[in-house]
């Protein structure tokens, strides 16, 4: 994944948010393609077309509507052809139940959704130039909440 494209989704209700992210990506060194969805079942819907490109990556807010974050990521791991998807949750949420959740459902890595508009490009740069292998193989629950 190191090869400095990035097709990314992500799904999130606010649109702030969905805009601060896209101006972020905007602002980093790393070539990336953003797929924006308002809800998890947009992006279900999306991601289950027959033809469709994959996201490399994709960025999964909790509390959404209609279809929520843990909904979306249990979804996707049950399903032949999205379960090995990398899934960031992107959240405000640092409940540690929610953190627990999301780890025993298959998600790789856990991020409090920065407070400031410097914080979130540098953690989306970071989480971007990831050797994503090296995670994935060492990952528990020490190395899955993502910290800056």
């Amino acid at each position: 994944m190191r090869n400095n494209f990035f097709n990314i989704a992500l799904a999130d209700d606010d649109e702030d948010d969905r805009m601060l992210f896209l101006e972020a990506l905007d602002e980093i060194s790393v070539q990336t393609k953003l797929l924006l969805f308002k809800h998890g079942q947009e992006l279900l819907d999306y991601l289950f077309q027959p033809h469709v490109e994959l996201p490399s990556l994709i960025f999964l807010d909790l509390n959404m509507p209609i279809k929520n974050g843990m909904q979306c990521l249990c979804e996707i791991r049950r399903h032949p052809k999205l379960k090995d998807l990398r899934i960031a949750i992107y959240s405000t949420s640092s409940s540690d139940k929610d953190i627990s959740d999301t780890f025993l459902n298959g998600a790789d890595m856990y991020i409090n959704k920065p407070n400031s508009f410097r914080t979130l490009r540098e953690v989306v740069e970071k989480v971007l130039n990831i050797n994503w292998q090296d995670h994935i193989s060492t990952l528990n629950k020490d190395t899955f909440l993502f910290r800056i």
